[in-house]
């Protein structure tokens, strides 16, 4: 027998965390916590949701059932703990600098360039910058991730041998 990870498949059991709240509306999930809310949209034809009693059942393809069951984990994570990542600035050229202006963070003096580079914070997520050290935070970890990310594609290094220019942003690790 192959398997194409196309089978219909029901994740049973899947317990509600204690201190979060979630419920299902067709393809939308709402979760709640300490920190806040989070509303998500699994629009999939195959997919089908469903809150009963205190727990969560996902039912279609196993590869949408796992992909959807892992997001509303980390939804619940989220929302009771939340998700943060210190990034460290290092530089041996130009000291870099970051102000942080609404939406948007903006890098000053990367690699002496005169013009800052700038770069979107994604959802609610908080940073903080002292010295430096960057903090990102928030309840979602798609919007912490990808804000970081942003981090990383803004300052990218190009034309310049990485061996010698190593300046930039470094995640620290916990």
């Amino acid at each position: 027998m192959k398997f194409d990870g196309m089978q219909n498949v029901k994740v049973d059991g899947m317990k509600i965390p204690e201190g979060t709240k979630i419920s299902a509306a067709g393809s939308s999930v709402t979760v709640s916590g300490a920190k806040g809310t989070l509303v998500r949209d699994f629009s999939h034809p195959d997919v089908q949701i469903s809150v009963k009693g205190g727990e969560i059942e996902v039912a279609g393809p196993l590869v949408m059932v796992n992909t959807v069951a892992a997001h509303i984990r980390n939804m619940a994570v989220g929302v009771t703990n939340g998700y943060s990542k210190k990034v460290k600035i290092l530089f041996s050229h130009f000291p870099i600098t970051v102000e942080i202006k609404g939406r948007e963070m903006f890098v000053k003096n990367f690699l002496g360039e005169k013009q800052p580079r700038r770069l979107r914070i994604m959802g609610d997520v908080k940073v903080e910058a002292k010295g430096q050290e960057v903090t990102i935070s928030g309840i979602s970890k798609d919007d912490v991730g990808q804000t970081f990310a942003n981090i990383k594609s803004a300052t990218k290094i190009r034309n310049r041998d990485s061996r010698v220019f190593q300046d930039g942003f470094y995640e620290v690790a916990e």
